[in-house]
């Protein structure tokens, strides 16, 4: 981008409804089509704005290799997320970014990657499991965790049922108790539990999680409980980012700006103030 605070316009190519208050937006630059690509790496995010109403930060779920357009799944939970929920195909809206850092993808290589997702936080982690896939040589084995308060709830749903059917990515579904259909076949049980019960390598291991803060906190909790360090852990913390580039403040957490030292850190980074994060 051009300048930090002027935003560009990108025309919605498709949206994908995901579930009752979740849809997957596909967006495509108007000069993508002049040869100007819009380049990320997984982990980062973006502003989109709407005019007249807003704008908020939006990690990008979409992966790096998935060239020609990116793509943002959100939640209705406010005025702004409410008005691009209103937006149909062809609509135009305003994207200021790259921001923030990636996942490591260099000190990934040659490791297990350990996935544990909820909700809507599969969103960033799609983005990573997308470019694993489309480079699964470099990595060993890979595992996903994911799950929801109901199966209702759960995104991605047509990618979940592909990942299950690979034999090079162990993937694990669980939902709430009392959020299981008389069809469901996945697990039924908090994903930190779920987490505990699988069994998880440490030894070469890297865990990546993300989900609701919740969720993070007992996730966190229990890979320590079993054996990892806080070097093996990574997780994402997008809550409060505003301005996206360390003006506003809002998201000063310790020493740390998420937007401008994140979204993405180690355990070893935050260990010292987990409790005010969580």
């Amino acid at each position: 981008m051009k300048d930090l605070f002027i935003p560009e316009l990108a025309r919605i190519e498709s949206i994908k409804i995901e579930t009752r208050d979740i849809k997957t937006l596909r967006f495509m630059f108007q000069n993508e089509e002049t040869g100007k690509i819009f380049r990320f790496s997984a982990g980062q995010f973006i502003e989109l704005s709407v005019p007249r109403v807003g704008e908020s930060t939006f990690c990008i779920a979409s992966a790096p290799s998935d060239t020609g357009y990116i793509e943002c799944s959100i939640k209705k939970v406010g005025r702004v997320t409410e008005a691009i929920h209103m937006l149909e195909v062809g609509n135009k809206i305003g994207i200021r970014g790259p921001y923030g850092n990636c996942f490591p993808m260099e000190t990934l290589k040659g490791k297990n990657l350990i996935f544990v997702g909820g909700g809507i936080g599969l969103a960033p982690l799609r983005s990573l499991i997308r470019e694993v896939l489309h480079k699964r040589k470099e990595f060993e084995d890979l595992m996903l965790i994911y799950g929801a308060r109901t199966v209702s709830d759960l995104v991605y749903k047509d990618e979940l049922d592909e990942w299950t059917k690979r034999s090079d990515l162990k993937t694990v579904l669980t939902v709430d108790p009392g959020g299981q259909s008389e069809s469901w076949n996945g697990k039924v049980g908090f994903v930190p539990v779920v987490l505990r019960d699988v069994s998880a390598p440490r030894e070469n291991s890297v865990v990546i999680t993300c989900g609701p803060p919740i969720m993070i906190k007992f996730v966190l909790l229990t890979l320590r409980e079993m054996g990892f360090n806080p070097s093996q852990i990574i997780t994402t913390l997008e809550m409060k980012m505003k301005c996206g580039v360390g003006k506003c403040g809002r998201c000063n957490i310790g020493p740390f700006y998420v937007c401008k030292d994140g979204p993405v850190f180690t355990l070893e980074q935050i260990e010292g103030f987990v409790e005010e994060i969580f």
